[in-house]
């Protein structure tokens, strides 16, 4: 097995001890992304729905520094602050993902860091 660590340039740093994501083989494990713009490391202005079409884009960014996209994304897991969001991630996921949709778990939480709103780490197989 072949483990490398992943670092997209043009997504946030990463705010801990730890990768972006990591690679083993044809799995690519992306840690859990915040709202963070990458260039001011703050989250972005707005509410609920700026922060998660943020997290998506930062995904983006870390899928492609490991050769993916969102398409091969094969499970998701989304933190809210706020269950009350619930129908706004499946309106704005809608966007960004196509059939068949990824497995997902959707749970609410009592903080994220930086007072984030939303959360989403992904679990990608490569072709």
């Amino acid at each position: 097995m072949t483990k490398e660590a992943i670092h997209a340039a043009d997504a946030p740093q990463a705010i801990g001890i730890y990768s972006q994501a990591i690679k083993c083989d044809k799995l690519v494990f992306l840690s859990g992304q915040i709202g963070l713009d990458p260039k001011s490391m703050t989250l972005v202005d707005g509410g609920f729905e700026d922060q998660l079409t943020q997290v998506l884009k930062n995904l983006i960014q870390v899928a492609k520094a490991a050769s993916g996209s969102l398409s091969d994304i094969v499970k998701v897991n989304v933190y809210l602050t706020d269950i009350v969001n619930f129908p706004k991630v499946n309106e704005v996921m809608e966007q960004y993902f196509s059939k068949p949709y990824p497995a997902r778990a959707v749970v609410e939480v009592s903080g994220l860091p930086k007072g984030a709103l939303v959360e989403i780490e992904a679990y990608m197989v490569l072709q």
